[in-house]
Formats: C-alpha cells, sequence, structure tokens
C-alpha cells in the first residue's frame, strides 16, 4: 500500500519555526521528485518547495524563499520541510506529493501527482 504520512505541524507564534516530516512507503522512494503543496484557509493550493530524487535540485516559491528550506533523506524514505521566520500568512494545510519524473513538479494541483499525503495543520499565530 502506498502511503505518504506528514507530520509536525502545529500551532507556532510569529517568527517561530517548524520541521515538517513526509514519511513515504509502498512504492520507490528515490525515483520520485517530491513537492510540498499547501493550502490556506479559503484559498486556493499554493505550490511551496519542490526537490529532485537525488536532493541536488530544490526550487521554492518566492513566498517562502529565504524561509522555507526542503530536504530529502532516501535511506529513510523521507522528506522534509524546515520553515523559518513563520508568518501568519504560512498557515495552512501542508500536503506532500510525489511525481515520477526528471527534476521536481511545480504544479499546484495535487491531481497531477503520482502519490499526495493528507495533509498536516500549520497555524502561525500569537
Amino acid at each position: 500500500e502506498v502511503q505518504l504520512v506528514e507530520s509536525g505541524g502545529g500551532l507556532v507564534q510569529p517568527g517561530g519555526s517548524l520541521r515538517l516530516s513526509c514519511a513515504a512507503s509502498g512504492f520507490a522512494f528515490s525515483t520520485y521528485g517530491m513537492t510540498w503543496v499547501r493550502q490556506a484557509p479559503g484559498k486556493g493550493l499554493e505550490w511551496v518547495s519542490g526537490i529532485d530524487r537525488g536532493g541536488g535540485s530544490t526550487g521554492y516559491a518566492d513566498s517562502v524563499k529565504g524561509r522555507f528550506y526542503i530536504s530529502r533523506d532516501n535511506a529513510k524514505n523521507t522528506v522534509y520541510l524546515q520553515m523559518n521566520s513563520l508568518k501568519p500568512e504560512d498557515t495552512a494545510v501542508y500536503y506532500c506529493a510525489a511525481k515520477r519524473r526528471a527534476g521536481y513538479s511545480t504544479s499546484r494541483f495535487l491531481g497531477d501527482y503520482d502519490y499526495r499525503g493528507q495533509g498536516t495543520q500549520v497555524t502561525v499565530s500569537s
């Protein structure tokens, strides 16, 4: 059974940090580009960050560049999103998604991915 399970979300004050994890199972994780997509309350999906299958190429949305960092550990079948200097506008449900391709997808639509998780809530509030 294919699974992507996000964890690490929660409530954090503005300026704080969180690290999200996405544990994969049931597929050849190291052959998939991985992406984080988020959905803020009442808004559409937003592509956040992507990483290629080897971890050598990464990309970020302008809204998070310089604050968020994506990484992966293929030995642990896990992708991470380190989020620093969090702002209230970062409040959203964060989803990880996998697509078997060279590089990583920049689609914000979860239906464009081969696999996707159920999401983890991040709330940034004082």
